[in-house]
């Protein structure tokens, strides 16, 4: 019987290339289709773009990187059947899921079968609290958003009218319930607290109520789709007080769906990563290919990087391997910033900032470059 290197010599011998090592196969999961596919298209064109540098550079420890990519919807039972269907293709590593409320009853699939998560975009503290060993994420967390929302609402509006709307998410009810502790405890009760039907098209009822409570401004808790809708229907009822959202705001698809209404709205989000220098050359290759880097992109490319350099480090893919290393504390150098985690699998910076949606020069809303001071 022949050795396998005595085989791979013989194939040298012939002419024929030996068989190379197999990828390194990691998931991603997010809503590619559905009301919410702009977010799943963040998480799919930073993970592809980050495999194809890694790869042109060499890959990892010899392997090169694959990605899988899965469409659960933003639906808490799809997700559960795309973790389910990675676990049995014997994916390692997955990068996801987008939203909270999928990316926690998945994380449970996977803490099961030895698989390893990372999310660039779910900010509910309850992911990481549950003590899992899998769990990671490259963004912040919800109580840290909600603490700089409300303390600026708090101070900003301080004797003003603040209405809190949320999506009975485990996002958005998260983080409107955390904006609502911070802003209380500074001094400001809200005149109105209630929870919409996401993917309705009509919220006339609730933009009445809005305008009967007489809100100077209104809190949202959710993603832009519903955010957009109710902006839009608020105007055309003639309430003119701004929205205040999270980071489910912050892309162009809530300017799309609000329109021209949205400006003066404001948002929480991170110092813009497209501006870091670490994130100059990626941001030009995105560009070149005719798309925005916005939003979660470069959180996901970040991930991809973080868990490739983790296995740099262990040698090989295996899930617990690369949690501990991503636990040690050293930091990960990536497009986004050096991230360090500590043992829940947070990072270890604060990571919000509050922008306002302005109008340019060239006539577009948009919140980038329009930080606002507290």
């Amino acid at each position: 019987m022949k050795t396998p290197a005595l085989a791979a010599a013989a194939l040298l011998l012939l002419g024929l290339p030996a068989a190379a090592q197999a990828p390194i196969r990691i998931g991603v999961a997010g809503p590619i289709t559905g009301p919410y596919a702009t977010t799943g298209a963040y998480l799919k064109n930073g993970a592809e773009l980050a495999a194809e540098d890694i790869n042109a550079a060499g890959g990892v420890n010899g392997q090169k990187i694959q990605i899988l990519v899965a469409d659960d919807v933003a639906d808490p039972r799809q997700a559960v059947s795309v973790a389910n269907r990675f676990v049995s293709d014997a994916v390692p590593i997955v990068i996801g899921h987008a939203t909270s409320g999928s990316t926690i009853p998945a994380s449970d699939v996977y803490q099961e079968s030895g698989v390893l998560q990372i999310t660039p975009s779910s900010t509910s503290p309850r992911y990481t609290e549950r003590g899992l060993w899998n769990t990671f994420r490259t963004c912040g967390r919800d109580d840290q958003q909600g603490e700089v929302a409300g303390r600026y609402l708090a101070k900003s509006y301080k004797g003003k009218r603040v209405a809190i709307l949320h999506d009975k998410t485990p996002y958005g009810k998260g983080l409107a319930d955390e904006t609502q502790k911070t802003m209380n405890a500074g001094g400001l009760k809200e005149v109105m607290y209630d929870g919409i039907n996401p993917g309705e098209k009509d919220y006339s009822a609730v933009v009445s109520r809005l305008k009967s409570a007489g809100a100077d401004i209104v809190y949202y808790g959710g993603l832009y789709t519903e955010a957009g809708l109710i902006v839009r229907q608020m105007r055309d009822q003639g309430l003119q007080a701004p929205m205040m959202g999270g980071d489910g705001l912050a892309t162009a698809e809530f300017a799309a769906i609000a329109g021209p209404g949205v400006e003066g709205s404001l948002i929480t989000f991170a110092p813009d990563p497209r501006k870091n220098p670490s994130a100059r050359e990626v941001v030009e290759r995105f560009r070149a290919r005719g798309y925005e880097p916005e939003s979660f992109t470069l959180y996901t490319y970040a991930a991809v990087q973080v868990v490739a350099d983790a296995m740099r480090q262990t040698g090989g893919a295996e899930p617990k391997k690369l949690a501990d290393a991503m636990r040690a504390g050293k930091p990960f150098k990536t497009v986004i910033g050096d991230l360090s985690f500590d043992k829940k699998g947070d990072i270890t910076r604060p990571d919000f900032v509050v922008y306002a949606w302005k109008k340019g020069a060239d006539g577009k809303i948009d919140f980038a470059g329009n930080e606002v001071t507290e």
